[in-house]
């Protein structure tokens, strides 16, 4: 398991229609742990939390989190 991305920090915001409110700052399993909720996003984990504005849902953040520890499939 890559324990880098499972650990990656991430920004936690709050999203409207007019405004991002930023909450914190996490590593992607706390973020995960989190209930969900309508307009709590993530900074995405590949970029620079607190500086990005590239953000994701919780949803995509566990796709990503999840393909990032995937074992790699073994070659037959």
């Amino acid at each position: 398991m890559d324990m880098r991305r499972k650990k990656a920090i991430v920004e936690a915001a709050l999203e409207s229609e007019y405004e991002r409110q930023a909450l914190g700052i996490m590593n992607t399993e706390q973020a995960l742990k989190l209930e969900d909720s309508d307009g709590l996003v993530f900074s995405h984990p590949d970029k620079e939390a607190g500086v990005t504005d590239h953000f994701v849902d919780q949803d995509e953040l566990r796709r990503l989190v999840r393909r990032s520890t995937s074992p790699l499939p073994v070659s037959q």
